[in-house]
């Protein structure tokens, strides 16, 4: 075979580049200074209903979560900032790129020896415990487990008592008495429910979880305070004296005259405290804090060598003291001990 005119070498040999991981990594990622400030409305299957804007020009945009964020979860209430197509006209769908640093994050664990924690909503202000005094029966100890939860995230717990029109609701509220929590009461009537103007002056500019077992009437105080929720309302099994799963999402809804929100939350029937630290309990009684000053260390606070009874005793923690620490310890107690109601 004939030779050119002229010898090749490796300068002459044209390599195809490689188009996959031809482009240099790096783990700096886009600032996105650009992105638009929006709340967390919902989730559903990977998608995110968020509120973008204020006032007349706030309205809704459908969003899914950027690469960037890794595993980061989002969850109702979060403060998202979005970049892309936040029109949110028909078919258009935005990127979260971004999640704001939480004020308040409120958990739970399936059961008190699950080590995975389950975020439910950030940055609410309170949790609004809701109960019925009969049909279904209150359930203490798992209101209990709501309080200690509520105080862990550093939320102002609320007891709201449905269907005192079934019974007297005082002898249960003087179960609660010594732990100072806010309550209201509502009733059903001919004339509808009482007790709701009181309840919307407790949710006033502020933002609120609901949460309380199936059949206590949570959906139904949510329709009552959002007309337009349209959340659906259920009824109770007369053999179990359990309600049925209606809401099953957590979802935020607006208050009329923009004056707060609610999130409502699907019932539970359990309220695992794996995640919470006994320790921190106690922090919520500043009444009685200073007295520990004399515990001996690694004090459960419900132990003999504890101090806090002679503080008690001494009359330093106020007249109410003693009931006070029994309300203390039995919160202790429902952190470590099993059981869901």
């Amino acid at each position: 075979m004939a030779r050119s005119s002229r010898d090749y070498d490796e300068s002459d040999v044209r390599i195809r580049p490689n188009r996959r991981g031809s482009r240099p990594r790096t783990k700096e990622r886009p600032a996105h200074a650009d992105a638009v400030p929006g709340r967390v409305l919902a989730v559903d299957r990977g998608r995110y209903t968020t509120l973008v804007g204020q006032g007349p020009d706030a309205h809704v945009v459908l969003a899914m979560r950027a690469r960037e964020l890794g595993r980061k979860g989002i969850v109702v209430g979060d403060e998202a900032h979005l970049v892309g197509d936040t029109s949110g006209a028909d078919g258009s769908l935005a990127r979260i790129v971004r999640i704001s640093p939480r004020a308040t994050l409120l958990r739970r664990t399936a059961d008190d020896t699950d080590p995975v924690e389950r975020v439910i909503v950030a940055n609410a202000d309170q949790l609004v415990v809701v109960s019925a005094l009969a049909n279904p029966e209150p359930r203490p100890r798992l209101i209990d487990r709501c309080l200690v939860a509520a105080y862990d995230a550093g939320m102002e717990p609320v007891l709201v008592l449905t269907k005192a029109d079934l019974t007297d609701p005082t002898p249960f509220l003087d179960q609660y008495a010594p732990l100072s929590v806010r309550h209201v009461v509502t009733s059903r009537g001919p004339d509808g429910t009482t007790g709701l103007d009181e309840l919307r002056e407790v949710l006033a500019g502020r933002v609120s979880v609901l949460v309380g077992h199936s059949g206590v009437g949570k959906s139904t105080l949510v329709n009552a305070l959002v007309p337009d929720a349209a959340r659906t309302t259920g009824v109770v099994n007369v053999v179990t004296g359990r309600g049925r799963h209606t809401s099953t999402s957590a979802v935020a809804l607006a208050l009329p005259d923009d004056d707060g929100w609610v999130i409502d939350t699907p019932g539970i029937r359990s309220f695992g405290l794996a995640h919470v630290d006994p320790a921190r309990i106690i922090q919520h009684f500043p009444d009685l804090e200073p007295g520990t000053a004399g515990c001996p260390r690694g004090c459960t606070h419900d132990e003999e060598e504890c101090a806090l009874d002679a503080w008690v005793e001494s009359g330093s923690a106020g007249p109410a003291g003693r009931s006070r620490l029994d309300s203390l310890r039995r919160l202790l107690r429902t952190r470590t001990a099993a059981g869901e109601d």
